[in-house]
């Protein structure tokens, strides 16, 4: 429809979820987009539940946390997969997920890094409470504490590991994704239920956006990581970031499968009293 829209659009400012700042470039005449970006995803699904941004990014751990209380989200898209990573020190004599019994790890609650770590644990027959020392820290201070050897390892997204990498003071010891289970799933768009009411043809807009942003910039990868700089990361960084990061918009069978692990597990560590209808959690209305 050529009537002339306005749209507010949350996000983060990372490589990984930056597609809502080229939404503009694959916009309709006279439509305006604003990009409201976040710090935290709680606050971003808050201004969406209360009206004040149509549209938004989330990590897949608050879509279920919101669905399990009933809150009235959709997911229309996927927003990015992989970006997480398990570093150690780079002179450590940790060589694989079991050497880390003994060792203290550092973690951010109720991330999807948090979870794929304690399915990494788990998957090494290691204990969380028992075997290994849980340590909360802020992405942004784990490589200083790496560096300075206060800790053995931490498990976070990007750009944090590619620094570790590019800095000389940390090795990869594991990207945590199993097709199996959890897989590659981080981060997806959400809208409201009365938004897609009210509002049908801009959230159909707004996904088409989404769509070929994502398309874009995967395609055009100086263009993303340049993009990506303006956030105030270094490029060198963001280009190894780039090799473990995914834009994503597609939602499928196997997309839906592994939400309903994550739900499972996220149950299981308590995060979420009762799993939510998984299924009634998503509008693939607009992707078709």
């Amino acid at each position: 429809s050529s009537n002339q829209m306005e749209m507010k659009v949350g996000t983060w400012k990372t490589a990984q979820t930056i597609q809502p700042f080229v939404y503009n470039k694959f916009k309709e005449g006279g439509d305006k987009v604003e990009v409201i970006p976040f710090t935290n995803p709680g606050d971003m699904k808050t201004a969406l539940l209360s009206g004040n941004i149509d549209f938004s990014g989330t990590t897949w751990v608050t879509a279920i946390m919101a669905a399990s209380k009933g809150e009235p989200i959709k997911v229309v898209g996927s927003m990015t997969e992989k970006c997480s990573a398990l570093v150690v020190g780079k002179d450590s004599n940790i060589n694989s997920t079991k050497d880390l019994k003994g060792k203290t790890i550092a973690y951010v609650p109720g991330t999807m890094h948090h979870i794929l770590l304690l399915e990494l644990l788990d998957r090494a027959g290691l204990d969380p409470d028992k075997d290994v020392t849980l340590i909360k820290i802020d992405f942004f201070d784990m490589g200083q504490a790496l560096a300075s050897k206060s800790i053995d390892a931490f498990c976070s997204g990007e750009p944090y590991p590619s620094i570790a990498m590019i800095d000389g003071y940390g090795k990869v010891l594991e990207y945590p994704y199993y097709d199996d289970s959890i897989g590659y799933i981080n981060a997806a768009m959400i809208t409201t239920d009365d938004e897609i009411k009210q509002n049908p043809d801009k959230i159909q807009k707004l996904v088409n956006m989404h769509v070929e942003s994502s398309k874009y910039l995967m395609d055009n990868n100086k263009e993303w990581i340049e993009k990506a700089a303006e956030f105030g990361t270094e490029e060198k960084y963001l280009e190894k970031s780039t090799e473990n990061i995914e834009l994503s918009w597609d939602i499928t069978p196997q997309t839906i499968k592994q939400v309903k692990s994550l739900a499972q597990r996220m149950k299981a560590l308590g995060m979420i009293g009762n799993v939510p209808d998984v299924d009634s959690m998503f509008d693939l209305s607009f992707l078709e």
